[in-house]
């Protein structure tokens, strides 16, 4: 009979090497499929003053407020008006809850480790405060967002103001 324990590293098992991709602008992002609550379309938003840009305000998901964080703003693109392909991804973010609003969601992918390198030096001028690694599918490449540096101190600060 398994117990607790391990089923737990039975249900990690099965989610390692797995993520959850998303488009926002041109370019495709993926995160562990682990940080991962669930996606739902994107619903109002209550608006909070004095709160950065990106930092959209909060939603009542099923009688829990969550605070959403508009990616595109985040990594300083250019807004653009939600659609119904526009999709809040609910993570698990240390011990809070976060929306993260993208432009739409694109796919499970599992990728391998030896699929994955790490992000080119910042030397080269390449942003790579919040990507963890790059992952290689095929021609393609995946931009591999790390959750827990996404949010930063400050942001953490506002955004339990927020709940």
């Amino acid at each position: 009979m398994a117990g607790p324990v391990q089923e737990w590293e039975e249900l990690e098992d099965t989610q390692k090497g797995k993520y959850l991709t998303f488009v926002v602008g041109e370019e495709v992002y993926g995160i562990e499929i682990r940080f991962v609550t669930e996606i739902i379309g994107i619903q109002p938003i209550t608006k909070v003053p004095d709160s950065s840009t990106y930092i959209r305000g909060i939603i009542n998901l099923r009688g829990k407020i969550v605070p959403v964080m508009d990616v595109r703003l985040k990594f300083k693109k250019e807004s653009i008006p939600y659609n119904d392909r526009t999709c809040i991804v609910v993570v698990d973010i240390g011990t809070m809850q976060i929306g993260l609003i993208v432009d739409n969601v694109a796919e499970v992918l599992d990728l391998a480790e030896e699929n994955i390198v790490p992000p080119p030096d910042t030397k080269s001028g390449f942003n790579n405060r919040f990507i963890m690694g790059i992952g290689k599918v095929g021609a393609d490449i995946k931009l591999i967002l790390d959750c827990q540096k996404m949010v930063t101190g400050e942001d953490l600060e506002v955004i339990e103001t927020l709940v």
